[in-house]
């Protein structure tokens, strides 16, 4: 991914590939930069690292050179707690992030990360005494170190580093092996594979006891799992000048569907003994764990497991004493298993919330340790999409669709099933809340009205602004806003929302863009506010549509999972008869009808643009596209699709790299080549065969760019392309 007025962003040397032309910074590029990350990013609050007593929180200075803590009612300074320049022992330049020990005595603070992929990092971390002011390497061994923890005393922090766990001993100040066999591209203990952190949202996997006895962690074995390489060049961004002459080479393991997964199982550490245990986690149809973590218990390790198929899911409450774990949940489905059910379990003291789909709504559900089902917490026609917590009068706190699926509205259920709106009906809210749920932080915004950020106490009392985005609010106004509408394909309402463009004249004509990504579960159509790219494509002369087909979420289970077995297909009838509608439409020109998208909306572009029959659209852009899911990862192809053995027909129509013979119209393709998630050959095997049936299209590259291609304003790029070529496709 290249961004400069300098350098060319296509390698001139593919010789097999069709590409676009090579242009310096073009006026697209400067039209759409105010617009896109990362100059769109609205302001937000300081994050708040709450004090154990949830009265008081500590903050980061924007410079990275100060911890200070606050009141939390009145947002006032108490005291500065680390000043990079006065501690003790050790010093750092910066801080880039920091946690806090349970007993509020120590921080782990970290500067220099350094991307490992999307989402993880590793890092060098220090310790940091409060009250002596003292600082620390983490480690005496490792430069640097990934996922630390505290032990719930603060006497303690485990971490990984080169596949292994350790323990620093802070008393004594040593430092502990937990494991020694990890190895690269072989034994990972501790630290989730690139599978599990991209589809399961997970960045650690170890969990302290609660009484500090134990550590306990899931080991992943990936010495199976096939090996997956790309090219690293020198590039512009961030040049590497090791490969200025010969690229590098950047290997992991990468399991496409179908091929076999890291092996996981579980073990607990005995601080005391230094002994090492395997819990007895039944095998059998288990392929997969999520989840691990202690709950209120030394004795008690809950155990969340699916099988290959993400159909069956089983929660088991192991002793890490006796090894012993015992069935207490089992969760089945004729799809999947909504991956909110295990991502987002909330362990209490009395028992564990999980979130169901299977009244045909996603809704919470209380469970006693034990397995029995306490009573269902919230019920309607409506979706919980988010869970807070419990405070001590027994209220649960959630974010939901009760307001219909354009919105989020955060509400409590008290007791006696009374429910109570914390937010308006209208837009789109969400909250986080200080230990004790003593105080939260409401954030909000809708269509027309960029995000604020204010705090309450629990009772509701409006206490301070945190952030109101007051200069967003001046530009919002003379911004055009999104249409709300509904269209029907093959007799299902579908939401949808319009952009005019900017001096929008009713008797003229206007080309128009569909947006999309249309992945399961996904949701684009929201009351919320967004400025992006679209915004530059409305002040261009083009409308843009974006209508959330079958399979995506904020609607009833029937409607996400009726794509199951069959990605592509259901999606696409829709966002054609979308474009039919929208071709009906007296301002618009019928002829001018273009589509685009990124990752599954890259995907969808392209079924949309080899689709039999006659096509509505007359031009497409797919960015980072998947071209087959058998060349994507087990979890997410396997989930919807089961592997390519159980569903070949499935995954032959949804391929299309198989429907070539279909493309009819002007086509730009755009990915980074060292895109870990979907991989550039996903795109390389769709141009193969453009080529061999000797069809034409636009290519753009961006080297060693990831999926999101958003460094070094390369996104600027990426949008400034794409509505140049839709200028040239769309536009008589």
């Amino acid at each position: 991914m290249l961004y400069t007025t300098k350098y060319p962003f296509l390698l001139s040397t593919m010789i097999v590939a069709c590409f676009g032309q090579l242009n310096a910074k073009s006026d697209m590029v400067s039209a759409v930069e105010p617009y896109v990350f990362p100059a769109n990013k609205p302001k937000s609050a300081a994050e708040m690292i709450y004090m154990p007593d949830g009265l008081s929180y500590l903050s980061l200075s924007p410079d990275g050179k100060n911890v200070s803590r606050y009141n939390m009612e009145k947002g006032e300074l108490i005291e500065t707690i680390l000043d990079v320049t006065k501690t003790r022992t050790s010093k750092i330049d910066k801080i880039e992030g920091f946690s806090l020990s349970d007993n509020g005595e120590k921080l782990l603070v970290y500067t220099d990360s350094k991307p490992i992929y999307r989402n993880s990092f590793k890092a060098r971390y220090y310790l940091f005494e409060i009250k002596r002011n003292i600082l620390k390497p983490l480690s005496e061994k490792f430069d640097y170190q990934q996922v630390p923890s505290f032990s719930p005393d603060g006497r303690m922090v485990a971490f990984a580093a080169e596949n292994n766990l350790y323990i620093k001993k802070l008393d004594y100040d040593n430092e502990v092996a937990v494991t020694t066999d990890g190895k690269l591209n072989s034994i990972i203990n501790g630290v989730p594979d690139w599978t599990y952190q991209e589809e399961f949202a997970t960045l650690s996997s170890m969990s302290w006891a609660p009484d500090n006895s134990a550590l306990c962690y899931i080991k992943y074995d990936e010495t199976a799992v096939p090996v997956y390489g790309f090219p690293v060049y020198e590039g512009a961004c961030e040049a590497k000048t090791a490969y200025a002459l010969y690229p590098g080479n950047f290997s992991y393991k990468y399991p496409v569907a179908g091929q076999p997964n890291s092996s996981v199982s579980v073990y607990c550490y005995n601080i005391d003994n230094r002994t090492t245990k395997k819990v007895a986690v039944p095998t059998a149809n288990m392929e997969y764990i999520p989840r691990i973590a202690y709950a209120y218990s030394p004795e008690r390790l809950m155990v969340v497991t699916l099988n290959r198929a993400q159909n069956k899911m089983e929660i088991y409450a192991a002793n890490p004493k006796s090894t012993v774990a015992h069935p207490i949940l089992t969760e089945t489905s004729d799809s999947w298993i909504s991956p909110s059910s295990y991502e987002q379990i909330s362990w209490q003291p009395e028992g564990f919330v999980m979130q169901s789909p299977r009244s045909g709504y996603n809704h919470l559900y209380l469970y006693a340790y034990n397995g029995t089902q306490q009573r269902q917490l919230t019920s309607g026609q409506w979706n919980v999409t988010a869970y807070y917590g419990k405070d001590q009068s027994g209220n649960h706190y959630y974010q939901s669709t009760s307001s219909g699926p354009l919105n989020r509205v955060v509400s409590k259920v008290d007791a006696k099933g009374k429910v109570s709106n914390l937010s308006s009906d209208d837009g789109t809210a969400s909250a986080s809340f200080s230990p004790g749920m003593l105080f939260y932080t409401l954030s909000s915004s809708d269509a027309a009205t960029p995000p604020s950020q204010m705090l309450f106490s629990l009772k509701g009392k409006s206490l301070r602004v945190l952030e109101n985005n007051d200069s967003l609010r001046e530009v919002a106004r003379t911004l055009p806003v999104k249409e709300f509408f509904t269209v029907l394909s093959d007799g299902v309402e579908l939401n949808g929302y319009i952009i005019k463009p900017v001096g929008f004249d009713s008797s003229r004509k206007y080309p128009v863009i569909m947006w999309q990504y249309s992945g399961p579960g996904s949701q684009q159509v929201l009351n919320r506010w967004q400025l992006d790219w679209d915004i530059a494509a409305a002040m261009n002369g083009f409308a843009v549509v974006c209508v959330d087909g079958r399979g995506t979420g904020g609607r009833d289970r029937a409607f996400e999972t009726s794509v199951y077995r069959r990605l592509g297909k259901l999606e696409t009838i829709d966002q054609i008869n979308a474009a039919r509608y929208v071709a009906s439409l007296p301002w618009v020109d019928a002829d001018g009808i273009g589509i685009a998208g990124w990752s599954y909306g890259g995907y969808e572009s392209l079924m949309c643009a080899s689709a039999a029959g006659e096509n509505p659209f007359a031009a497409a852009v797919a960015i980072a596209p998947v071209t087959d899911w058998r060349y994507y990862d087990t979890v997410y192809s396997e989930r919807y699709m089961l592997t390519p053995r159980e569903n070949e027909t499935g995954y032959d129509e949804s391929a299309p790299v198989n429907r070539i013979s279909n493309v009819n119209c002007p086509l730009l393709i755009m990915s980074g080549t060292a895109d870990d998630n979907v991989h550039l050959s996903n795109t390389m095997e769709f141009v193969a065969r453009l080529v061999s049936s000797k069809k034409l299209c636009d290519m753009m590259l961006f080297p060693n760019m990831d999926h999101s291609i958003n460094r070094c304003g390369a996104r600027g790029v990426v949008y400034g392309k794409m509505l140049d070529f839709f200028n040239k496709n769309l536009k008589k």
